[in-house]
C-alpha cells in the first residue's frame, strides 16, 4: 500500500472516530475499538475496494448502519 493511500486511510479514520464519539457519546477508546473491529474498516484498508477515496460521511453511513442494525451493506 502506498504512503498516500495509508495517509488517506489514517485521516479518514480520525474523522470517523470523531464522528462516532459525537454520535454515540463514546470515549476515544470505545470509538477506536468499534472502528478497528468493523467490517467497514477492513474494507477501508483494502485499496482494491477504493473506499478510502470516499468522504467521511459516506463511509460513516456504512459504519452507523452496522452498529444500529447489525447488517453490513
Amino acid at each position: 500500500m502506498s504512503e498516500d493511500i495509508q495517509f488517506q486511510i489514517e485521516c479518514l479514520s480520525t474523522e470517523l472516530v470523531e464522528m462516532l464519539m459525537r454520535r454515540y457519546g463514546w470515549d476515544m477508546k470505545n470509538a477506536l475499538d468499534e472502528l478497528y473491529s468493523s467490517e467497514t474498516y477492513k474494507r477501508l484498508c483494502n485499496p482494491a475496494c477504493g473506499l478510502f477515496y470516499e468522504g467521511a460521511v459516506y463511509v460513516f453511513s456504512y459504519l452507523e448502519n452496522k452498529i444500529e442494525t447489525g447488517v453490513v451493506n
